[in-house]
């Protein structure tokens, strides 16, 4: 009679995270989009539904991409 050993050959054998070209390909594009929105640091003007405010535009644009990556992960988990 076999017994299972904590060796595997499958996937799932080890502990933590795999890179994978895919991975690599979303990390190196996360850190090319965090460069491009901190070295536009100068201010500019956003109008809000009525009232128009003056940001720094690496706020706007941090704001930007947090609210879409939100919005992506809320749908990519109601598709699974």
């Amino acid at each position: 009679m076999r017994t299972k050993t904590s060796e595997g050959t499958g996937r799932g054998t080890r502990r933590g995270v795999t890179l994978t070209p895919a991975r690599i390909g979303v990390l190196v594009l996360a850190v090319l989009a965090l460069v491009f929105i901190f070295e536009n640091t100068r201010e500019t003007k956003i109008r809000l539904l009525i009232p128009e405010v003056t940001v720094p535009l690496w706020t706007a644009l941090l704001a930007t991409g947090v609210i879409g990556a939100l919005c992506g992960a809320y749908f990519v988990r109601r598709r699974k």
